[in-house]
């Protein structure tokens, strides 16, 4: 049997067939990017504790998302969760249908960015406030009896028109031994995992946060750390720092801010501020942010002014966010309106070194609070030296949400959770 090529002529009608397909699938993906984009915008506008009106505005950004994109299955997801939240109970079993349909990540991890992990008095004991959703019974607290940690530095990035950070790595190998260090952390080696630079992919930390969310039990301790660019979405009207810049984040396409990849490939701060406060169980939570931004360098590089790497810190709603319910402290190495910058002499970013070295001088046993305090003063000082700002910012559940890292030996019995 032989067999004979096609005729230009022949192959012509499937080449045409080819480009036509090519050109829809492209445009469907610039469509689902600004449905992804979408969706982190209505999930910032929710949390358990919110009103309907922010319900409502929440709904409508879904609505557009699935409009944007049919088969955008976690659009359709979360849809489902804010209609049965309003008491749209057919609109919510017709759009879970669709999830299901479709295809939904949150769906299949059982995401529910409505429900806390801890209780949602925000403190230790139940304060009797009634809240939108009811509160969980108050937990007692006993000694911490695991430590986990997820450990993230990202300084170089597949997009090579993003600015490369010169000490993000060093600020999380650094972070990671102090917390295994028997003498300031104390943390099982195991139990800390670190991603750098090329692990540091936006999969990867999702299902770092996940094997936390799935082992950490409310008397265990869990700090997360995260050093890497942060950007702002330009189209936001809320404002605020809302995606990390991942190792595997696309920003430019040929020279060009991309929106689309953008929003496609970072990760939404709001999903991080979502897995602190409705998926981990632990009473004792930490989160340092050191997300660094280089606009200056963004431009040495060649970008557009209109780069999203801009000198902005995560917003003051996000923060809040990411401490909603009990035992949470965040802390960010600058306000909104700040850079959080590095220092070739001290080859680490100015948050990073100073709170290493409250952490060391208190030899891990020091509170949170007090470790805040020391690193605050010591960066706005150092910074303002050189003639700059930067001024780092804590948000806490509630006033009583204090911890350290290591418990003095001596006081474990009477130890303040």
């Amino acid at each position: 049997m032989t067999f004979r090529s096609r005729s230009p002529l022949a192959i012509l009608p499937l080449l045409v067939a080819a480009m036509i397909a090519c050109h829809g699938a492209r445009a469907q993906g610039v469509r689902c990017g600004a449905g992804h984009d979408l969706i982190v915008q209505a999930l910032e506008q929710i949390t358990p504790q919110s009103g309907n009106d922010a319900f409502e505005n929440a709904l409508q950004l879904l609505k557009s998302a699935v409009a944007e994109c049919p088969e955008l299955g976690d659009a359709w997801y979360y849809r489902s969760l804010v209609e049965k939240r309003l008491g749209h109970d057919y609109l919510a079993n017709y759009a879970m249908d669709k999830a299901r349909f479709n295809g939904s990540e949150a769906l299949d991890q059982s995401l529910n960015p409505l429900v806390l992990s801890t209780p949602a008095s925000r403190g230790i004991e139940a304060e009797g406030v009634e809240t939108p959703v009811p509160a969980a019974p108050p937990v007692k607290l006993g000694p911490v009896q695991q430590k986990w940690a997820l450990v993230v530095g990202i300084g170089n990035f597949t997009d090579t028109q993003i600015p490369k950070l010169n000490y993000t790595g060093a600020d999380a190998t650094a972070f990671a031994a102090a917390l295994k260090d028997p003498a300031i952390g104390g943390f099982p080696s195991d139990n800390v995992h670190v991603l750098t630079d090329d692990q540091a992919t936006t999969k990867n930390i999702k299902e770092q946060l996940n094997w936390i969310a799935r082992h950490a039990e409310p008397n265990d301790l869990v700090v997360i750390y995260v050093a890497t660019h942060g950007t702002p979405r330009t189209t936001d009207t809320a404002g605020g720092a809302n995606y990390l810049i991942t190792y595997d984040t696309e920003v430019y396409s040929g020279g060009k801010l991309d929106e689309d990849a953008l929003y496609a490939t970072a990760y939404p701060m709001v999903e991080l501020a979502d897995a602190v406060s409705t998926r981990m169980k632990a009473l004792r939570t930490a989160v340092f942010l050191d997300t660094c931004y280089s606009g200056g360098a963004a431009g040495d590089n060649g970008a557009q002014s209109s780069a999203p790497i801009t000198n902005t810190a995560p917003s003051g709603a996000m923060l809040a966010h990411m401490s909603d319910g009990t035992g949470r402290i965040v802390m960010a190495a600058s306000e909104v309106n700040e850079e959080s910058l590095e220092s070739s002499q001290l080859h680490h970013g100015y948050f990073t070194y100073y709170l290493l070295q409250a952490l060391k001088t208190g030899k891990g046993q020091t509170p949170l609070s007090q470790v805040y305090s020391s690193v605050a003063l010591q960066v706005s000082q150092t910074v303002s030296s050189q003639g700059m700002h930067q001024h780092p910012v804590m948000n806490r559940s509630s006033s009583d949400a204090d911890f350290a890292l290591r418990t003095p030996p001596a006081a474990t019995a009477n130890a303040h959770p």
